[in-house]
């Protein structure tokens, strides 16, 4: 892997895309694409792998490009990689440090125009985290937007040890996150959680008390009621009526009804660091869909998988292999 500045290419392999559409359309293979320069405050990466998300295929529909960076745009928020160049302000980090992140600090707020799908790419310092030594690239870098958003709603629906919680997708890449943070981190009473028939066994394996299958019971008609409901799926309506009086709804989907509240994950590499312990006694773990992992010649088609609604925690695509 290359080590000082001296070596670096000048020009990388990245996906990119120059208008907005279906990834199937618009998502394009260069390999003339200028190596970006860190900032003051960034480091430059070698990317090892990158994670996917829905808000990569929704960017690039175009979802809100009124907030966007100007085209071209490489996708990709999570990554995990190695540093090979820092800038002059940087303190947490050095050359050869293995680090990964959610890369855009603010998700739909002009998200950059490097994305992590690509040789390399820079992140702000505070954006990133050691990886945990017993993660691999691929694992570390399915994390960072999924388990900062799993987080970041536990938080603002003041969870804490002794509460339940109903989680709405509990087997999607944020519902995997939620059902392990609120068993393993806060100490959850009960946790339920709904999926569909086949993933119920995983619900389990992951801390739910009840999994529940939407596919033939409606939750919002059990007679028990919970302290929290964590909407990662946009059933806001539904949601409402399965909380306890005086308890909170948070959503990440769709149209909000009172009183749940919504919010959009500010990247947080501090979030990482403290959620560490977690990860590295493997009390939490990462979840890769058991078809997700993707060279990066195969991009469009991980995005195709992506793109089926079917995904089973997360897509990850590999760099180096």
């Amino acid at each position: 892997m290359a080590s000082s500045a001296a070596i670096l290419p000048s020009k990388m392999k990245a996906w990119t895309y120059l208008e907005y559409g279906k990834s199937s359309d618009v998502l394009k293979l260069q390999s003339d694409v200028v190596v970006p320069q860190p900032r003051d405050d960034q480091v430059l990466l070698q990317v090892v792998a990158a994670g996917i998300n829905p808000i990569d295929f929704k960017r690039m529909l175009g979802m809100f490009k009124n907030s966007d960076s100007p085209l071209p745009i490489i996708p990709g928020y999570d990554v995990a990689g190695v540093v090979v160049k820092v800038g002059s302000q940087v303190k947490k980090f050095k050359e050869g440090d293995q680090v990964y992140g959610d890369i855009n600090e603010k998700a739909v707020d002009h998200p950059t125009q490097f994305g992590t799908i690509a040789e390399y790419t820079v992140v702000a310092e505070k954006l990133l985290a050691l990886k945990p030594k017993n993660l691999s690239f691929v694992e570390a870098a399915s994390l960072p937007l999924v388990i900062e958003t799993a987080y970041e709603g536990l938080e603002r629906c003041h969870f804490s040890a002794g509460k339940s919680i109903l989680v709405l997708g509990g087997a999607g890449g944020v519902g995997t996150m939620i059902i392990q943070l609120a068993r393993q981190v806060y100490g959850a009473s009960k946790i339920a959680a709904t999926a569909s028939t086949g993933k119920l066994d995983l619900l389990k394996s992951l801390g739910a008390d009840l999994p529940i299958d939407y596919t033939y019971q409606n939750f919002e008609d059990l007679p028990e009621k919970f302290d929290v409901v964590y909407d990662a799926v946009g059933q806001c309506e539904k949601a409402v009526k399965a909380v306890k009086e005086g308890g909170e709804v948070v959503t990440i989907y769709g149209a909000v009804v009172p009183p749940a509240t919504t919010f959009m994950l500010t990247s947080n590499g501090a979030i990482l660091e403290k959620l560490e312990p977690f990860l590295e006694s493997g009390k939490v773990k990462p979840m890769i869909d058991p078809n997700g992992i993707f060279p990066f010649s195969e991009t469009p088609q991980a995005f195709a998988y992506l793109e089926t609604g079917r995904v089973t925690g997360k897509v990850v695509i590999s760099i180096i292999p």
